[in-house]
């Protein structure tokens, strides 16, 4: 892995993990759903007009539309829909430390659900990854986190876990920006039904909101994403999801510096376990280059 592969990777973690800390602004001066619809909208014809401009098509095939309709709702509507509302009453860290566990349930799902073999290194990654995300949960509920909060994470980081695993495999036929960009109108489109079902309260613009949600939209909205499939194409998804186990660490740190959010020493040695479980899971895919 050369040294330009390992600074996407740094910032690919960085970008992603700081969408909680952005969205945690943005959920707390104005509805959640409406403003996640709208950056999703607007993400996404973005993305739209970048792959049109590289020559990408929309005409997909078959299983191309399977997976942007599938990850557009769960991915886009479900899992970060439920994460916005949760976020107006859990704190950012938190809330980026269970959406880290992704990686830990696919591969738990895969191991129960589809009898994939795991090898001794990752099960014991997974187990102690797993023990981690338990200890951080005991000690912010034990905290006053809020219960209800706490569950709409739980259904959205399972949703994400599912689309996940549902979609896995399947090839993009080279119109990767084209069918990012058609997953995130998918989302903005689910989400706006529930929009009109809940209405838009009334809130005041702001700069520190305006600040936020030009960040979350071309930050991690485009720029994070657009790096992934990069890096992707240059060291292959396996080794480029190694760097998710940076997740909760800087989702962590990043909140703490910028929203001033408390981290306690459980919640240190929590994130430590959660980090060295996710990097031994991810690890334990490589497959070791044959000697020449």
């Amino acid at each position: 892995m050369d040294y330009k592969a390992v600074a996407m990777g740094l910032a690919f973690a960085f970008m992603w993990s700081s969408a909680f800390t952005s969205a945690r602004v943005i959920v707390a001066q104005a509805p959640a759903l409406p403003a996640l619809a709208l950056r999703f909208f607007l993400s996404g014809l973005l993305a739209v007009i970048i792959a049109r401009a590289l020559g990408q098509s929309w005409h997909l095939t078959r299983a191309q539309w399977r997976a942007t309709i599938v990850f557009g709702i769960c991915q886009n509507a479900l899992y970060l829909g439920l994460f916005f509302v949760a976020m107006q009453t859990l704190e950012a860290s938190f809330a980026a430390i269970i959406a880290s566990s992704m990686p830990l349930l696919v591969a738990l799902a895969g191991w129960l659900g589809k009898g994939e073999r795991l090898r001794p290194q990752a099960v014991a990654g997974l187990l102690a990854g797993l023990s981690g995300v338990v200890l951080i949960m005991g000690t912010r509920v034990s905290g006053g986190a809020d219960l209800f909060g706490l569950g709409l994470c739980l259904v959205g980081v399972l949703a994400l876990t599912a689309a996940t695993l549902s979609v896995r495999g399947a090839s993009s036929g080279g119109n990767v920006v084209m069918i990012v960009g058609l997953q995130m109108l998918v989302g903005s489109a689910g989400l706006m039904v529930a929009v009109a079902f809940t209405g838009i309260a009334p809130f005041t613009i702001t700069p520190s909101l305006l600040a936020a949600f030009a960040y979350t939209l071309l930050v991690p909205g485009l720029a994070a994403t657009l790096i992934w499939f990069v890096l992707v194409n240059r060291i292959g998804p396996t080794r480029a999801a190694t760097f998710h186990f940076l997740n909760p660490v800087f989702g962590v740190a990043i909140a703490f510096m910028i929203l001033g959010e408390q981290v306690h020493l459980l919640d240190v040695v929590g994130v430590v376990i959660v980090t060295l479980g996710i990097l031994a899971v991810q690890l334990s895919k490589t497959v070791p280059s044959p000697p020449s």
